[in-house]
């Protein structure tokens, strides 16, 4: 059953020849092994935050830098970073989760409520729950202690809606709203669904499944849109983005120091890279002026054309920076600048965002040209930052044979619930953390009913 490593399994030809206690047994002693090797790896990611060892490369963030480096989801890379950080404040969780007793699943939970008065409680729940009731557990929990005047103000600051184009051509929408508005959001979506569906008989069928039931109401969200539009005259807008106006003098536009000024309009002076950077994507108007005076005003040169930009989005499809991920809000990069002789044509031209721009610019970063359509980056200390990192090498014994080098004692009960299952009494629970919690959270003597 097992290679001459112990700590790697490998199974025999047929697998129906290994008997089903056997493969229960191995399915859970190494979810405990992985248990615990998570724990070790969360902690170095700790460490690498804390040292700031992803902003060598480049990297917006560790959770950025786990997204290129390890190919990890962005999701999934902030919530990793999340609870690495909150492994160094919770030593409890920590221990258990090192030991393999405590699943990542349910260590990302706690994580989010637990503090150094119901870190015990928590961890000995845990040990009891399943995955499932932690999560629950948790989740009622959360809503107990959150349900104060500061964090309904939290609420309303952190509204938001987001979308995202899908690789099919659908359009996906993701909103926060308050609860009151939420509410509000969903009577309305509730009358215009009622208002495009035609008007049934007693004997209609009401939608079959939740999928019906969705499509009613993403249905219902269109004509919520037409109607708001048909409200509206249409509006088209031509005009430019806000301007960010420069004064330069043309010998301080191509070196690294100031000659006669640099200075933003009405503002401070600024660093000439600074404003290479800033006129990367700009356009520059030619004033010649005598005594401060200007004599006469050029027209504007060296913008970049609609159909250049087109193309230029059409090929890049977002920031070129290895790792980064960002599409919206980006800029046109020319890699030979155009104040040094670089022309402002494809060839010299990359997209980038906001942070990896000031990065290439006033962070010491470089793109340069690779070949005929590519480019590359170095950092500060010349280095080359790969697009691909290349195939790893699995080396020494497993992970099962790691742990057993750590001192750690695991098996097949190690991380398994010790209720087995059984029902938990949620209100109980909650209410048992409540009274543990410090500051204890604010209840409501009365009970006050409001109508939007």
């Amino acid at each position: 059953m097992c290679s001459s490593d112990p700590g790697v399994f490998s199974f025999p030809k047929s697998a129906e020849e290994v008997r089903l206690e056997e493969l229960e047994t191995q399915i859970c002693e190494l979810a405990a092994h992985l248990a615990a090797t998570t724990c070790r790896w969360l902690l170095l990611i700790a460490e690498f935050d804390a040292r700031g060892g992803w902003s060598d490369w480049g990297a917006k963030s560790c959770a950025q830098w786990l997204c290129w480096r390890c190919s990890i989801g962005r999701v999934t890379a902030r919530e990793h970073v999340r609870v690495a950080r909150r492994l160094l404040e919770l030593p409890l969780v920590r221990a258990a989760f090192s030991r393999g007793e405590l699943t990542y699943c349910k260590v990302r939970a706690i994580s989010r409520v637990a503090a150094p008065e119901t870190e015990e409680q928590l961890v000995h729940l845990a040990r009891h729950a399943t995955g499932a009731q932690v999560e629950k557990l948790v989740r009622l929990y959360g809503g107990a202690i959150s349900a104060t005047t500061d964090s309904a103000q939290d609420i309303h600051e952190r509204r938001s809606l987001t979308y995202q184009w899908n690789e099919d051509g659908s359009l996906s929408l993701e909103a926060r709203l308050t609860p009151e508005d939420g509410a509000l959001v969903l009577a309305a979506l509730k009358a215009a669904e009622a208002e495009d569906t035609p008007a049934q008989s007693a004997s209609a069928e009401a939608p079959a499944n939740y999928s019906q039931l969705s499509a009613l109401r993403a249905d219902a969200l269109v004509s919520l849109a037409r109607g708001r539009l048909a409200e509206t005259e249409p509006r088209t807008s031509d005009g430019e983005p806000c301007e960010v106006v420069v004064h330069v003098d043309i010998q301080s536009l191509a070196e690294d120091r100031v000659h006669e000024r640099c200075e933003v309009s009405a503002g401070p002076a600024i660093a000439p890279e600074t404003l290479r950077r800033l006129s990367c994507d700009g356009s520059i108007v030619r004033i010649i002026e005598r005594d401060g005076r200007p004599l006469s005003v050029g027209r504007r040169k060296r913008t970049i054309s609609a159909p250049l930009r087109r193309a230029l989005r059409s090929r890049d499809d977002g920031c070129r920076f290895p790792g980064c991920t960002h599409r919206r809000f980006l800029h046109a990069h020319h890699i030979q600048h155009w104040a040094r002789g670089g022309p402002t044509d494809l060839e010299n031209l990359v997209q980038l965002c906001s942070y990896h721009h000031r990065l290439v610019h006033e962070g010491g970063f470089c793109a340069e040209r690779a070949g005929q359509r590519g480019v590359r980056f170095r950092r500060p200390d010349g280095q080359l930052i790969a697009d691909a990192i290349g195939p790893v090498t699995l080396r020494g014994p497993g992970v099962p044979s790691r742990n057993r080098a750590q001192g750690l004692v695991i098996d097949d009960k190690t991380c398994r619930p010790l209720s087995l299952g059984d029902r938990l009494d949620y209100g109980i629970a909650v209410e048992g953390l409540c009274d543990r919690a410090s500051p204890p959270p604010e209840r409501n003597c009365g009970h006050t009913d409001s109508k939007l």
